[in-house]
């Protein structure tokens, strides 16, 4: 199959990438700036050749958006408003306008839609969606706007003919160098992942495996459309999920961190503290009911797997 990804030169679409291209499809990637074979110029704002490439394919994998691991100014907050939202956007034109349209449109959405919240966990059908939490900074809002406009962007896209599917994803914990992981993973081996601000909110994750297995799904799953959680199953308190993976790793201690010395740290790394503080509790409640099964639904085995893939990469010293 001819598959599209816009935006697939990050971490999530470099994952795809790989997995898919090996399997024998035929993988082209719209970025900004290509470099390698199969990748294809856009902006992610206006029409252009390359919508060529999306008339006569098969699926459509709309991963772009500006990164989240960033400082949450006024100008990045509009930066990823604007990315997620006119890239949504000119794909949907794209397919529309389009002789032969994909059959499916899978969009990147993200699990920080829902609710900060402590007390049950959010699936699509009795999940509280965010934004008027009490106590909470106030542009945890606008994420979560970021969030829903992106989803109805590609709601309101006139395209028939294509299956149209918003993943809300959760942190794809993968081995790769600079994701999600690999920062978590350079906390522990640092003594540094213990609680954060007590640690009892919580921290929702796929593997990267089950995430390339739930996007296979979700192309080939005809009756499903519509947001789509992409979490695996159990949701761990923070304190308890570095704890696990420090066991992985082998280090006996991780030191808390209160609220204050995340927001020092968050700023040294050029980061924002909503991606240590919110609570983010999401269970996948359609993809369990379609009958996907997680290869690793539980995180001590997922811990596990991830570190002994970067342990066994290239370059690796302890």
């Amino acid at each position: 199959m001819k598959i599209v990804i816009p935006g697939g030169t990050g971490q999530v679409g470099a994952i795809l990438n790989r997995a898919l291209t090996a399997a024998g499809h035929d993988v082209v990637v719209l970025t900004r700036r290509p470099v390698r074979d199969r990748e294809v110029r856009w902006d992610g704002e206006t029409p252009g050749p390359w919508a060529e490439e999306i008339d006569g394919s098969d699926i459509v994998v709309n991963l772009a958006g500006r990164s989240v691991n960033c400082r949450y100014t006024a100008a990045n907050l509009r930066a990823m408003m604007d990315s997620r939202v006119h890239s949504a956007r000119v794909v949907g034109e794209a397919i529309a306008a389009a002789a032969r349209p994909p059959r499916v449109w899978l969009q990147m959405s993200t699990a920080t839609v829902y609710s900060h919240r402590f007390d049950a966990p959010n699936d699509e059908a009795t999940g509280v969606l965010g934004g008027t939490e009490f106590g909470v900074p106030g542009y945890w809002a606008y994420s979560v706007e970021i969030a829903k406009a992106w989803e109805r962007a590609q709601e309101r896209a006139e395209t028939p003919y294509t299956r149209k599917v918003s993943m809300r994803t959760a942190m794809v914990m993968s081995p790769d160098r600079g994701g999600v992981f690999d920062a978590l993973l350079r906390l522990a081996r640092l003594g540094l992942g213990g609680p954060v601000a007590g640690g009892a909110q919580y921290v929702s994750w796929i593997h990267d495996r089950d995430f390339v297995r739930a996007v296979e799904f979700l192309a080939d799953r005809d009756d499903l459309a519509g947001p789509v959680n992409l979490a695996a199953p159990v949701p761990l308190p923070q304190r308890v999920f570095m704890r696990v993976l420090r066991t992985a790793w082998g280090v006996p201690v991780g030191l808390p961190a209160t609220k204050w010395m995340a927001e020092i740290g968050a700023f040294a790394l050029r980061s924002d503290t909503e991606l240590l503080l919110k609570s983010r509790r999401v269970v996948p409640g359609r993809l369990l009911e379609a009958g996907f099964t997680f290869d690793y639904d539980q995180w001590p085995d997922a811990a596990d797997d991830l570190v002994r893939r970067v342990r066994g990469g290239p370059g690796f010293t302890r």
